[in-house]
This record gives C-alpha cells, sequence and structure tokens, in this order.
C-alpha cells in the first residue's frame, strides 16, 4: 500500500473514527482503506447497497470486522445523515472526521443541462456537505476535536453543473474555517487531481468530444495532474493525519502526500533547483530572500493591527495565497537554503502568492481615492508581485 511507504506507522490514527462518504469505489475506497491501515475506525457512507457492502466485506478481510461500518447514506437526504449519525455513534462512540467524497458529475453547457440535474447535483455536492457539517460538526466542538474536509475541483467548460457546487464546498470550508477559529475542530479542501476513476473515466468520455479532441488525448494533455486511485486515496487519508497544518487552506492530494513523506514524486522535481545554471541559482536566491524579507515585515506589521482587522488579513492571506503567512515564510526560508546548496524542496504555489499580491492591488482600487497614493500603492503592490512572479519563472 502507498500510506505504507510514507513514514507513517498503523497506529497513526488509533482510536480516531473518520466517515468517507461515497466510499464504495474509486478514491472513496482507497481513502477508507488508508485510514484502515492507520489505525481509524471507518465508516462508509454510501448510497449503493452493494458496492457498499462489497467494499465493507473486502476491508474486513484485509483488517478485521471490528473497525469497519457499512451505512447505506443518501448525504442529501437529512433523515439518512441522521441515521448515519446514530448507527456510527452506537458502533464506535464518537465521530472524529468526516471526508466529503460523495460526488455525481453533472456535464454540459450550461444551457443546456437540465434543471432537474442542476438540482441533483446540489444534492450530492453541496447539500450533502452542509447536512454532514450541521450533524456532525456540534459533538466534535463539544469534543473540541474533529476535522472537516470538503472536497473540490477546478473547473472549466462543460463542467459548470459539478464544477460550480465542487467550488461552493470551498467557499464552505473556508467559512467553517473563521467560524470554527479557536477550537481544536479543524475544516479545510482537498482536491484528488485528475483521477481515472470509472466516474471521472465516464465524465472524460463525454466532456472529450465537446472540447474537440479524444479521451487519450485529454488525459495526455492533462497528464502532469493525473494520479493514481490509490495515490488519491492515500492522499485523502494523509490529509487527516496533517489537518492542523492544512487548517483552511484548499490542498491537494499531492501535498498531502508531500506532507506525509517530502520525497514523494521527487523522481520528476526534486533536482529541480539542482539543474539550474549557478548564475541562475544565486539570482534564485536573492529573489527568494527579498520575498521572504518582504513578506516577513507586511507580517509584522500586521501584528499591530486591531484584533478583528488582523483575523480579517490573516484569513484573507490564507484564503488567498494558498498557505498561512507563518507556513510561506518558514517555505521561503527553506526554499533559500535549497538554492544555498542544501536538499532542494518541491516547488511552493508561488503563482498563488503573486496573486495575493494581485489581490491586494485590486482592493487598493476600490477604496483608494486620492489618485497620487494609489499609484504610490500600486507601484509598491506591483513591485512585490513583480519579485514573486519572476522567482516563480527562474524556478
Amino acid at each position: 500500500m502507498i500510506i505504507s511507504q510514507l513514514g507513517l506507522t498503523p497506529d497513526t490514527l488509533r482510536g480516531e473514527t473518520v466517515i468517507v462518504t461515497g466510499a464504495g469505489g474509486g478514491i472513496g475506497y482507497e481513502a477508507a482503506r488508508a485510514l484502515l491501515w492507520l489505525g481509524a475506525n471507518v465508516a462508509i457512507a454510501e448510497i449503493n447497497p452493494e458496492t457498499g457492502r462489497n467494499a465493507e466485506t473486502m476491508l474486513a478481510q484485509a483488517f478485521g470486522t471490528d473497525r469497519i461500518l457499512f451505512v447505506q447514506t443518501d448525504v442529501g437526504d437529512e433523515a439518512s445523515v441522521q441515521n448515519l449519525y446514530q448507527q456510527c455513534v452506537a458502533r464506535f462512540g464518537k465521530v472524529d472526521g468526516v471526508l466529503n467524497n460523495a460526488t455525481i458529475a453533472v456535464l454540459g453547457e450550461v444551457v443546456d443541462i437540465p434543471i432537474s440535474e442542476w438540482d441533483r447535483s446540489y444534492r450530492v455536492n453541496l447539500r450533502g456537505p452542509v447536512l454532514m457539517a450541521r450533524t456532525f460538526l456540534p459533538d466534535m466542538l463539544r469534543r473540541d476535536h474533529g476535522v472537516f474536509a470538503c472536497v473540490s475541483s477546478t473547473g472549466t467548460a462543460y463542467l459548470g453543473g459539478y464544477e460550480t457546487f465542487k467550488a461552493a464546498q470551498v467557499h464552505l470550508a473556508n467559512t467553517l474555517d473563521a467560524e470554527l477559529e479557536g477550537t481544536g475542530v479543524i475544516a479545510y479542501t482537498i482536491g484528488p487531481g485528475l483521477v481515472p476513476t470509472k466516474t471521472a473515466s465516464e465524465a472524460v468520455a463525454q466532456l472529450a468530444p465537446q472540447m474537440g479532441m479524444s479521451v487519450e488525448q485529454f488525459f495526455e494533455m492533462n497528464k502532469g495532474a493525473v494520479l493514481q486511485v490509490e495515490e488519491a486515496g492515500a492522499g485523502f487519508a494523509a490529509s487527516i493525519v496533517f489537518a492542523e497544518k492544512f487548517r483552511g487552506q484548499e490542498i491537494s492530494s499531492i501535498q498531502a502526500l508531500k506532507a506525509a513523506d517530502i520525497n514523494f514524486g521527487a523522481g520528476e522535481t526534486a533536482d529541480a533547483s539542482g539543474q539550474l545554471a549557478i548564475e541562475k541559482r544565486e539570482q534564485a536566491r536573492n529573489l527568494c530572500q527579498q520575498v521572504h524579507k518582504t513578506l516577513l515585515e507586511q507580517s509584522q506589521g500586521w501584528k499591530n493591527r486591531s484584533l478583528f482587522e488582523r483575523q480579517w488579513v490573516l484569513r484573507d492571506f490564507k484564503k488567498t495565497a494558498g498557505m498561512p503567512v507563518e507556513e510561506w515564510l518558514l517555505t521561503l526560508e527553506r526554499l533559500e537554503k535549497s538554492w544555498g546548496g542544501e536538499a532542494a524542496i518541491q516547488k511552493p504555489p508561488l503563482k498563488k502568492l503573486a496573486g495575493y499580491y494581485e489581490h491586494l492591488a485590486d482592493l487598493a482600487k476600490g477604496y483608494e481615492k486620492d489618485s497620487v497614493k494609489l499609484e504610490e500603492n500600486l507601484r509598491h503592490v506591483y513591485s512585490w508581485r513583480d519579485e514573486v512572479i519572476a522567482l516563480e519563472k527562474i524556478w
């Protein structure tokens, strides 16, 4: 199993109980399998009784019957979700984590998708996670311990009926993150990447012709984002282990795998900085120092703001830049060392950091009425953005 190769141990989640919705097959099944290997109790919340029961049987054969439970569940039905809660508590005593993996893919042009299909997608892809939050978060808050993971996907043409509600899950997790601040309950969003599951393959078979290409061409064009099903599921499970690290973020399975093992996928990327010419390494290190210095000065300045304003700024930064400012500062420090001759690290999401400064510029345009001050502010902000873009390009 991939999860066993990441430096984690079979007792990492011992005593924890995690629900995985839509775990009758695909990524959900692999996530459940990885969670069981990590020692957790796992509840399979699956609407299809046949696949749910089969999954329970196969996992019980590998891990025993004591830590696995199948509950037929329609995540869009409040009574069904309540039944899931009751059966999990009766069997395991509590629920410590929820992975909102259940999904349906509604494809086509926005104007061509029947409203009944929009409603069906909403029911599973957004109403479901909301019902899960309403049902399971109160107990987690009473115990001041828990993880609630939403599942996102990147949108494009012909995927509106699916991606609209997956994007809404990102906002749901962001909202929960703000509301759960100061508690031991964590909310975040994870995206699997492009994974050739049965659902995804059927969707691509419909999508590719609409985009003027074959299924093979579609996967070839997106091969950089492709993960195998087991890898994506292991990433979902690993994200539960490292939930505190990912609090309030939108991450990918690959990020969670790398949190467990920094060398995951190193065959493709670990030598990136080592391949730079000597002069480019020095240029990159200098740029990294400047980006790090700028962000450090900004974060220190935030500490002087009022409590409410400081909290808003920190949340806004984390949401836009992809991770908390403390993690960005640590990442930039490590990156600087990697270009100074120490071990290379995986490329951080520099485009998101540049996007944060673009976001700051947009905010300035909205509130600064003095044209002279606005021009001066934008000059500084765009210089910060351009430094990050230059660093990203030289990688």
